[in-house]
């Protein structure tokens, strides 16, 4: 029990005049000052919810639904020896830790089965817990361009990205304000996770509040209008736009997408999410967004809207000086080689809607859909890197087994979970099999975990540096 949550009294009074009816202070409070519930979202790119229960069960962890997601669940685990994080399930992207209300903002961009979208954008990615959902409820295909203003976070982006066997995302690394002008009405869909005061959040962080003050508020909501502005300019007539954030205020929520109504009018629809999940009415608006208190779900305080673009609106000019783009497209003739020698040593076929990219001697898989944003766009890392071309012919990258293999091939090895842990570690391993020649899938039990190659009797380490970790693993 933390019971030190700090709460500034101008913040509770501001809590106390918004909050609704049915509610009671006391309870906010006490919700505040309880810990979180530990919760995780099923990779469903990698495994089905199904098959991951029986997992679960083996292992002793009681999962319980949340009720917005399909795939998300509340877990209890001991965590004693090994933390959650450092399960061979997590490892090998199996799951992700993800805090339960993070998970509506996705549920609400996909909440009904025609909400199928081939090309999204998410405009503050990192570290990609929003990102990693959306690019499952894709199954990958189509394109999700991933978006982080912090260049340090993107390395962290990227590393989940790679974990989870992301495979149509392209990178960026700007300002969300650059959206409007760069790539209007170039997607379908736009999840906008803004950066904002977190006032939600302090049951996962104590001190979340030790900074705030209402200047802030007003000053972070500011930002917030831009960057909505900037997303609707993005959006396709047509499209769907949800806004998010893990505070309470109504500055940075329910006034940020009126401001974005009264700048556009008519083109601007809210669309309802009282019927998103059973008990969702119990936080809706007037306008139909979720507004949801800490106490009524036991999760973080949380804003999620949807709104829908009816009509287009005139997107503000850019000068665009973009520079000579570093890749060329591989011929039909090289793409066909290159899938042949693909299919021989690892017995992996390249997904549909997507081509070979030259650079240099890096060869990168990228989907078709990303085609029309090149020329228009700067992305700092797109699809996946599949091999490196040398004078005898492809050296195999880490991606090809995390994102393309399904463990089924015929050239895998499987480690046991000593050698597993120190392949994990970076480590050489010598797996007790009948050595082969080149490069191999190496799993554990049925899941990839990467991409290996045979000296001898040993296996060589392949795993990117951002992926090994160094301590008490499963």
């Amino acid at each position: 029990m933390h019971s030190n949550v700090y709460l500034p009294q101008e913040f509770l009074d501001e809590m106390a005049a918004i909050l609704p009816s049915e509610l009671n202070m006391e309870d906010f409070v006490a919700a505040c000052q309880r810990p979180l519930r530990k919760s995780i979202r099923v990779n469903t790119l990698k495994i089905s919810v199904e098959a991951f229960l029986k997992r679960a069960a083996e292992k002793n962890w009681t999962l319980s639904p949340v009720p917005w997601c399909t795939e998300g669940f509340w877990i209890e685990a001991d965590e004693s020896e090994v933390p959650l994080g450092n399960t061979a399930e997590h490892m090998s992207g199996l799951f992700y830790i993800q805090e339960a209300s993070s998970m509506m903002p996705v549920s609400a961009l996909f909440q009904t089965s025609d909400d199928e979208y081939s090309a999204v954008l998410d405009m503050a990615a990192a570290p990609g817990s929003k990102t990693t959902q959306i690019a499952a409820q894709m199954s990958n295909e189509g394109i999700l361009v991933a978006n982080e203003f912090s260049a340090s976070r993107v390395k962290v982006l990227h590393a989940n990205i790679e974990r989870c066997g992301v495979r149509n995302a392209a990178l960026s690394n700007y300002d969300g304000r650059v959206f409007s002008g760069w790539l209007p009405e170039q997607f379908e869909a736009v999840l906008i996770d803004a950066p904002c005061s977190g006032e939600g959040t302090v049951r996962k962080d104590a001190d979340a509040m030790k900074n705030w003050s209402k200047a802030s508020v007003i000053e972070i909501s500011d930002t917030q209008k831009d960057l909505i502005e900037s997303a609707f300019h993005a959006l396709k007539v047509g499209g769907i736009m949800v806004y998010s954030t893990c505070t309470l205020s109504v500055e940075e929520n329910q006034q940020v997408c009126h401001h974005l109504k009264e700048t556009f009018g008519d083109a601007v629809e809210f669309e309802s999410l009282a019927n998103l999940f059973p008990n969702a009415d119990k936080s809706v608006t007037n306008e139909g967004f979720l507004h949801i208190f800490p106490q009524v779900y036991d999760c973080e305080g949380f804003f999620v809207a949807r709104l829908r673009k009816l009509a287009a609106v005139e997107a503000p000019q850019v000068k665009k000086r973009l520079g000579k783009f570093p890749f060329e497209k591989a011929s039909r003739k090289v793409q066909d080689d290159i899938e042949k020698q693909l299919q021989q040593t690892l017995d992996i076929g390249l997904p549909a809607e997507s081509s070979v990219w030259l650079r240099d001697n890096d060869v990168w898989l990228f989907p078709n859909a990303l085609e029309t944003m090149l020329g228009e766009f700067k992305f700092s890392r797109m699809g996946i890197k599949i091999a490196e071309a040398h004078k005898k012919g492809y050296r195999w990258q880490h991606q090809v087994a995390t994102a393309l293999a399904t463990g089924n091939e015929k050239s895998c090895v499987a480690l046991s979970i000593d050698e597993a842990r120190e392949w994990f570690m970076g480590r050489d391993v010598r797996p007790n099999a009948q050595p082969g020649k080149g490069e191999v899938i190496v799993k554990l039990d049925n899941d990839v975990i990467g991409l290996g190659k045979w000296v001898g009797n040993r296996v060589k380490n392949g795993l990117p540096r951002e992926l090994v970790r160094d301590k008490n693993l499963f």
